[in-house]
Order: structure tokens, then sequence, then C-alpha cells
């Protein structure tokens, strides 16, 4: 069944794994793999709609301590450098956190692992999934150590030189979160890597990590946001490019920018289904097509924000790699412009309700102030 997640054994050209969701992007997909790997294997897994969460601890062997669980705001999809990762996970039922921090105790044990281990997990239909077990240091570890207070590195390190956790003072299970939440935000370059495409996908494409404190979620959010460099002035104008498959999660969206004071700029198609929701766009034109089109009002400065999802990424010309429809175009566009360019909806959802619901003045405190609550 689809959609599936499909790469190549071994990486070539850049380009390694894509979700398809239909029969024909499947055949496309093996057509480019059999000619650039005529001797390689295309690997194929169920990709599962759901939120992603990811667990982080330190094993001797037999105690585990989890210092944290973080959920991701984008969806399994997007690789977990390339996400917002909230802290402690919001959205999860205690039942189903409770059946993390087994699972992840229990796979420590069973893999005997000393030091470090992070496990990322999808809840598909409320079920828990594991993606993948890490047996090392994962990017979340500076985070997750700051805003705890968990020497995660440390306490590591003793655990590989034959110290046990519990002679130093841990024992197995979750450490309970602090009165604050910390958003995890990424950072990326693509302004100075030409030719790089912005839009995420499985592919890890950020250069670094930021992040956000505060004891109420929205703060931390706009804290995160605006420390990666992402935010929203009111009384602005959003260039919308919308894939078939997403027009239905674009309105609430819409709603937020319209309440902030947003012009909203839409291709035909996009236009069409917000006019359907009672929305009043303005319609640019695709790329080659006459009249003013989506790459002049971005060249042109005449948007704050563009939002752009696409059903497919990638298709062969000739043997080689193009990018497919006009997408790759808009999203270098706005990078090269210094604009804000979302291709995930949740990532702009979790921007646009985060600016519209702040009140009062941004607070600032110390790591260590926020962990205590002092």
């Amino acid at each position: 069944g689809y959609p599936v997640l499909v790469r190549p054994s071994y990486v070539l050209g850049g380009r390694a794994m894509e979700i398809v969701r239909t029969p024909e992007d499947l055949s496309r997909y093996m057509a480019w793999a059999v000619r650039a790997l005529p001797r390689g294997t295309v690997l194929i897994d169920k990709y599962l709609m759901g939120p992603e969460v990811e667990v982080d601890a330190i094993s001797d062997g037999e105690t585990v301590v989890i210092p944290g669980v973080m959920e991701h705001i984008e969806r399994a999809g997007v690789h977990s450098g390339d996400s917002f990762a909230i802290y402690p996970a919001p959205g999860l039922d205690r039942s189903i956190q409770d059946e993390m921090i087994d699972y992840t105790i229990r796979i420590a044990r069973a893999l005997k692992l000393v030091g470090l281990v992070n496990v990322q997990y999808v809840i598909h239909r409320n079920k828990v999934h594991v993606i993948e077990v890490n047996p090392r240091a994962s990017r979340t570890v500076p985070f997750l150590s700051k805003v705890t207070g968990v020497p995660m590195v440390s306490l590591a390190t003793r655990v590989m030189l034959g110290e046990k956790l519990v002679d130093m003072g841990w024992a197995t299970g979750l450490v309970p979160p602090g009165p604050l939440v910390a958003v995890k935000a990424p950072v990326f370059s693509m302004s100075k890597l030409a030719s790089v495409d912005s839009y995420l996908g499985p592919e890890m494409k950020s250069t670094g990590e930021v992040m956000g404190i505060d004891r109420d979620p929205s703060h931390a959010l706009q804290k995160a946001f605006l420390a990666s460099g992402l935010t929203l002035k009111k009384g602005g104008a959003v260039l919308l490019t919308i894939a078939d498959l997403d027009k239905t999660e674009i309105f609430s969206i819409v709603y937020r920018l319209v309440e902030l004071g947003y012009q909203l700029i839409a291709t035909a198609g996009t236009a069409a289904s917000l006019r359907k929701a009672g929305f009043s766009p303005r319609v640019v034109s695709k790329i080659g097509e006459p009249g003013p089109t989506v790459l002049d009002v971005i060249q042109n400065g005449e948007v704050d924000l563009v939002i752009n999802t696409m059903s497919n990424v990638y298709e062969q010309v000739d043997g080689k790699q193009s990018v497919f429809k006009d997408g790759f175009e808009i999203r270098r566009a706005a990078v090269e412009r210094r604009i804000a360019c979302l291709t995930s909806l949740d990532t702009a959802s979790a921007l646009v309700e985060s600016a519209a619901s702040i009140e009062g003045e941004m607070v600032v405190r110390t790591i260590k102030e926020w962990r205590t609550g002092t």
C-alpha cells in the first residue's frame, strides 16, 4: 500500500530517499534508479503518517536513564535534524509516553548498550512504531543536556569507562521535566549553497540548531523561530503554492495569516481552493506564463513569506536529475532574496499560531533560571 519510502542501497549524486504516493511516482523513481544504479538495490519501506517522537537515553547495560522525550512539530517524513522539536513532548497521552519509555529501556538492555542511545518513534493510528535505534550520541544531546541539567556526555563517558549509573545516584526511567518548555529549531545555510533545494524531506539539509526556552509554549516557539531567522511581521504578504494533497490543510493557516493582516497571493489552483473557502487571494501566473509570475513577486520583494508544498520532488530528463515542476525555482528565488520559505505545513501552522497567540513582552532568563523556576 501507498505511500512508501524508497531509497537506493547507496547514495548517488546527492539523491537518496523519496516518499512516493502513487504507482506512477514509483514507476518514475524506479526508472531513474535502474538507469543510475544498474547493479544496485532499491529499498522500499512502508511510510507511516503521524507524529514523530525522539527519546535520548544513557545506558550502562542495566540502568537506563532517560533525560527527556521530544516531539517533532513536523510529521514523520521530514528528517529529524530538519525538524522543530518540543521538550517536554506536549501532545503525548501518558500511556503512549510510558510505552515509549518502556521500549527504550528494553531495547537498551536487550542490545547491552553502554553509553548514549537515541530512539526515534512514530505514532500511527495511536500505535507506537520504532523507526530507528541509534546506539550513539545524537544531535539533540547538547539541547537536552542544557534544558534538563542532566550531564549526558559526562555520564555516558563514565559508564563507558566502567562505572555504573546506580553508583552515581541515577535510576532507570524518565527524569521528571522542569518548569519550562524548550524548542529545538534547525538552521539552514541554503543561501550559501547554490543549487541546493530547500524542500524538506527524508534527507537532512540543516547545518545547525538553535533553541528557545520559556514557560509558555507559544513564547518558546517564538524565541526558537526568531533565533532561526523565521519571523512574521504584521501586515505583510504571503505567496501560496500548495500541492493538491495539501490544499485541505492550508485553510486554518491562511485564516491566521489574514488575522495578522497578510495579503494572500497564490497560483491559480491554490487560489481557486482559497476562494471556495471564502478567501480573496491575488492570482499570479506560473513560471513561463504571461503576466506577473510567482518569480516576479518574489524577485520584486512583494512577499514576506512563501509557503510551497509539492507532491513530487524529482523527475529525469535525458538521464539527468531535474527538479519537478516549478517548485525549485520558487524556493531558490525566496532563499536568494532572504525571504522565509516553508515547505512543511506543520512548520507553517506552528509559526502562525505562535505569532497570533503571543501576548506581553518576551521574558529573558538564563537556562539555569528557567530550569529551576527562579
